[in-house]
């Protein structure tokens, strides 16, 4: 849920906005081209992580904002269908399947530390603020941080399901949703960092990335196979099948959310949500496509026109961050942040004792935190082949979201002032 701000934006035109967003990347990625000290610079400070810091700064500084201009239903509902049917068209499934079980234990670690992190947080701040966390009837603080519950294992169809449920009072929800979009996307910094430079992270954490390594390289070998001079033909190819794809992706989603939200007690559900079913076409369509000849389509520079698109969605994730709003509800922030250590703790312990590489911590947390939004834009920060694996796992976030969030709330109701 958002509001209108009370003062409007320096720039408030979407198109002149979007322009915006794409000259920051023009001039990260040509100042990153010029070696010498921009090269040290950008081993210290990873590019990705400057196009999800720069936007949000502007928006911070009400340069731009996101709830004007409004680039991220078209970010979402376009751009990341396309980069996941471009990215997962050359893709080794098979490979994907064999980096083995580490993966699916950081995932539901993830989500273990998202169902106690909740009720440690509330119990905490209640020792020295209970009117934060306290409340009666439908104004109670737990039955509004189930809502952050929902959204960090599953998602927005799954935070929208705790509303329901839980009834909480809507007029206090917009403190709910700034709590579940700062802190997660805080963390979301942290990772972007990590992401642009793993190997310090993996050697702490005594890590055997083998596995993602031959991944990368199986893609860059099969990519340099097939590299060859592009023809228009062959972007006018990836035009129809990026974008006949999306369209395919929410005529898909639109059948499947008319057919079950018709079914009693199913129109709450996660299946009920069309960018569940939006994500998972253009997945399962990219897949397929795969294993045919538009697989050779990598050579006219599929995976690259994807990473576009994945760096064009992480410049308007980061118009959705207000790194001052902190500082309006300090201490309802505090429970997110605590809740989010926690979460983040236990990862970094089960990925030390399992020797997992970070990679397996990011992914595991954003598949629960961020969801199809955001798994696969962090997977791919570290390498374009390793999309898919964010976007499987961010699906099973969805089949768990619902009966995560839902453990989360009755334990933050137990220990609730």
């Amino acid at each position: 849920m958002t509001t209108e701000p009370l003062v409007q934006p320096l720039i408030t035109s979407p198109a002149i906005t979007f322009g915006i967003l794409c000259a920051i990347l023009g001039i990260l990625f040509y100042t990153r081209s010029l070696g010498g000290g921009w090269a040290r610079f950008y081993r210290t400070v990873p590019i990705i992580l400057l196009c999800y810091l720069i936007p949000s700064l502007l928006n911070s500084f009400n340069v731009i904002s996101e709830d004007v201009v409004k680039l991220w239903p078209v970010a979402r509902d376009y751009f990341l269908p396309a980069s996941l049917i471009l990215l997962t068209l050359s893709i080794d499934l098979k490979a994907v399947l064999g980096l083995g079980p580490k993966a699916l234990i950081m995932f539901f670690t993830a989500t273990i530390g998202i169902i106690i992190g909740g009720p440690i947080a509330v119990a905490l701040v209640g020792t020295f603020s209970p009117e934060t966390v306290g409340g009666e009837g439908a104004d109670a603080a737990w039955r509004g941080l189930a809502t952050v519950a929902g959204s960090w294992i599953g998602g927005g169809a799954n935070q929208t399901a705790m509303l329901e449920v839980y009834g909480y009072n809507v007029e206090n929800y917009a403190a709910m949703v700034a709590v579940d979009i700062v802190v997660a996307n805080i963390w979301m910094a942290f990772l972007l960092y990590g992401a642009g430079n793993p190997e310090p992270i993996d050697r702490w954490l005594k890590a055997d990335s083998s596995a993602i390594e031959r991944l990368k390289n199986q893609m860059a070998d099969y990519s340099a196979s097939l590299e060859r001079p592009s023809k228009v033909e062959d972007y006018m190819a990836l035009t129809a099948i990026a974008f006949g794809g999306v369209g395919l992706s929410h005529l898909v989603a639109m059948l499947m959310t008319g057919f079950i939200g018709g079914i009693a007690g199913m129109e709450d559900s996660v299946l009920a949500s069309g960018f569940f079913w939006v994500v998972v076409t253009a997945t399962t369509l990219g897949l397929g496509l795969s294993f045919t000849r538009a697989s050779r389509l990598e050579g006219a520079g599929a995976s690259k026109i994807g990473t576009v698109f994945i760096f064009l969605l992480v410049t308007v994730i980061g118009t959705r961050m207000d790194i001052f709003s902190v500082a309006d509800q300090p201490l309802i922030f505090l429970v997110g942040i605590i809740w989010m250590l926690v979460h983040t703790g236990l990862l970094f312990t089960v990925a030390k004792i399992i020797r997992a590489p970070f990679f397996f911590i990011a992914i595991g947390s954003k598949a629960n935190v961020g969801g199809a939004a955001s798994a696969p834009v962090l997977a791919a920060a570290f390498h374009p082949a390793l999309a898919p694996v964010g976007v499987l796992l961010a699906v099973l976030g969805y089949a768990l979201g619902t009966y995560g969030a839902i453990l989360t709330a009755e334990l933050m109701a137990i220990v609730a002032p």
